[in-house]
C-alpha cells in the first residue's frame, strides 16, 4: 500500500496530476524565466541595442528544455516552437516585461509576494516537464535508464544547461560558469528528480506517477519559495552532500595540499617567480653610499 494512499492523498494527487498547465502556469513559467534573463548584466541594454537578440535568449529561456531534449531523442530542435500559442505567449511576456511603458508590469511581477506566487507555479510546470521527458523517453527506449534519466534532466534543467550558449548571444564567454561544474539547486533537483522517475515507470519504485509528482512538487515549491524569499543560495542537498561526498568520492584537499593544479596539469606554483632574495647588509651600506654622492654632486 502507497504513502498517498494511507494518508488519503490519491484522489488529490491524480487531479493534482491532471491539471492542465497552459495557459495559467506556463504564463507564469515564462514570467519567472525572463525575469531571470532581465537580472543579467547587460540584459536591458541588449534589449534596446538588438531586440532580436534579446528576444532569441528570451525563447532559449523559455523553450531551451524542449531543444535539448529533442535533439537528445534525435527530433527537430525547433519542433516546439510549432506550437503557436506558447511562443506567441512567451513573446507577449518577453515584450511586456522588457518594453512596458514605465517598467509597470515588470515592477508588479517582480514584486516579492507575486513573484513567490510565480516561482511556486514555475516548480509545477518543471516537475511535469521531467515527468513528461522520462515518460517520452521510457516510450522510445523501453529498456534506456540513461537516455530516461538524460532526457528527463534536460526537460527540467534545460535553460541552465543551454546557459553558456544563452550568453553568447548576449555577447558573454564566461566559460568557468558552466552548469555541470557548478550546479544550481533547480539543476540538482532536476537530476534526483528525473531518477526517481526512472525508478517510477521502470517499476521499481513502488509509487503511482501522479503521486510521484505531487510529492515532488511540493518539495520543490517548498525548496524555491523558500530560497527566493530569504535570497538564499544555500542547496537542500547539501548536508547530504557532504556528509556522502567524502565517503564515496574522498576529500576535495586530500593528495592535493602541497599545490594545486589547474585545468592544463600545470602546477600554480610554476605560476608564481620566487621572490627576489634580500639583500645583504654590504649591498645597502653600498647604495647608501651611492646616493650621498649623488646628493653631493
Amino acid at each position: 500500500m502507497e504513502v498517498a494512499d494511507t494518508l488519503q492523498l490519491g484522489e488529490l494527487a491524480a487531479a493534482f496530476a491532471a491539471l492542465p498547465v497552459f495557459p495559467l502556469f506556463d504564463t507564469a513559467y515564462f514570467i519567472v524565466s525572463i525575469l531571470y534573463l532581465k537580472y543579467e548584466p547587460g540584459a536591458v541594454e541588449m534589449s534596446r541595442k538588438s531586440p532580436f537578440a534579446s528576444w532569441l535568449c528570451a525563447m532559449l529561456h523559455c523553450f531551451g528544455s524542449y531543444i535539448l531534449a529533442d535533439l537528445l531523442l534525435g527530433e527537430s530542435p525547433i519542433d516546439y516552437f510549432s506550437n503557436n500559442s506558447s511562443v506567441i505567449l512567451a513573446t507577449a511576456v518577453w515584450y511586456l516585461i522588457f518594453f512596458c511603458p514605465m517598467n509597470l508590469f515588470y515592477k508588479c511581477v517582480s514584486f516579492l509576494p507575486v513573484k513567490l506566487i510565480f516561482v511556486a507555479m514555475k516548480e509545477v510546470v518543471r516537475v511535469r516537464k521531467i515527468a513528461a521527458g522520462v515518460h517520452h523517453a521510457h516510450h522510445r527506449y523501453h529498456h534506456g535508464w540513461f537516455i530516461m534519466m538524460a532526457t528527463g534532466w534536460v526537460k527540467g534543467s534545460g535553460v541552465a544547461l543551454m546557459s553558456n550558449l544563452e550568453q553568447l548571444l548576449r555577447g558573454v564567454w564566461k566559460p568557468e560558469t558552466n552548469e555541470i561544474l557548478h550546479m544550481s539547486f533547480p539543476t540538482k533537483a532536476s537530476l534526483y528528480g528525473t531518477i526517481l522517475f526512472t525508478l517510477q515507470q521502470t517499476h521499481w519504485l513502488p509509487i503511482s506517477e501522479a503521486n510521484l509528482i505531487f510529492f515532488f512538487t511540493m518539495f520543490m515549491i517548498i525548496c524555491k519559495v523558500f530560497m527566493t524569499a530569504t535570497h538564499s543560495h544555500a542547496s537542500p542537498f547539501a548536508p547530504v552532500e557532504n556528509f556522502v561526498c567524502p565517503v564515496f568520492f574522498g576529500s576535495v584537499s586530500s593528495g592535493h595540499t602541497s599545490h594545486h593544479h589547474n585545468g592544463h596539469g600545470a602546477s600554480h606554483d610554476v605560476s608564481h617567480p620566487p621572490p627576489p632574495p634580500a639583500k645583504s647588509k654590504e649591498e645597502l651600506n653600498e647604495g647608501t653610499r651611492k646616493r650621498k654622492a649623488k646628493k653631493a654632486e
